[in-house]
């Protein structure tokens, strides 16, 4: 909660459920005063440990008001039901269908429509599964409050000016994304790339915990200020300056899960 928006955490506070003992202190506000919202002020300085601290005269009126409307405040009382006349219940009601009207012909047009329907969506379904694995790399926008850059999972992040790409598997793809085309990492989120290929490069992860980029693009991507032409590869540390076109970004590693994967590599190693 400490890491929410006050406006988030003030809505949230504000849908809070009423306990017993603050409805049984607003049902003591009869149906016939016609109180103010003093009256609920009033309640929430002589009864501060009862009511939660998101409470409001305002708010107590409009919630005493509803308690009105059901006839749940302590003055109030529900009218029976008349008893003279004959309640249908569930089963008078059940005797009364007649289930020939039930019976309708299958409109086999329809039928035939809705079982595309399903099947295409079925397949939708299945197309979308098969994409989960390629979308390691999430892609979140940043605003004035920037998020943690690392969790867990995330290996690195290639951080630009508008938007950041999360690497959470050993090796992503870079480039442009078009329809006939799936990268892990859409530059053109982050600006113009028009001029970038739609497979730029590779960012892979080795076994040593190093990361390297390859060039696979037709156009030179900067390390530092240093060109890595086409079919070129070139160590990325933390903090290199990737360019790519005009697109500028920050390579960030996680230190402590590569330290963690160095370690287990090491271990392997003996």
């Amino acid at each position: 909660m400490r890491n929410l928006h006050p406006d988030v955490v003030a809505a949230i506070n504000a849908k809070a459920l009423y306990s017993k003992e603050e409805e049984s202190l607003l049902a003591k506000v009869t149906s016939t005063s016609q109180p103010t919202v003093d009256i609920f002020a009033d309640l929430l300085q002589k009864h501060p440990d009862v009511f939660h601290l998101s409470r409001t005269p305002k708010v107590l009126h409009t919630h005493w008001l509803q308690m009105k409307q059901y006839h749940l405040l302590a003055d109030q009382t529900v009218q029976p039901l008349p008893r003279g006349d004959h309640i249908l219940n569930f089963s008078d009601a059940e005797d009364m269908i007649n289930d020939e009207e039930l019976k309708e012909t299958k409109d086999e047009v329809l039928e035939h429509e809705l079982a595309i329907s399903d099947r295409r969506q079925k397949r939708e379904i299945r197309f979308l599964e098969q994409e989960i694995p390629k979308w390691q790399v999430l892609v979140d926008a940043v605003t004035g409050i920037s998020p943690p850059d690392f969790d867990n999972q995330t290996l690195a992040v290639l951080r630009g000016r508008l938007v950041r790409y999360l690497m959470r598997s050993r090796e992503i793809t870079l480039g442009r994304s078009t329809k006939d085309n799936t990268i892990d990492v859409d530059l053109s989120l982050e600006g113009p790339a028009w001029k970038i290929s739609r497979r730029q490069g590779v960012i892979k992860l080795k076994n040593n915990g190093d990361f390297f980029i390859m060039n696979e693009g037709k156009r030179p991507i900067y390390i530092d200020g240093k060109p890595v032409l086409n079919g070129q590869k070139w160590k990325l540390n933390n903090n290199s300056v990737v360019e790519i076109s005009c697109l500028r970004f920050i390579f960030l590693i996680n230190q402590d899960l590569i330290n963690v994967i160095r370690a287990e590599a090491a271990k392997m190693a003996q």
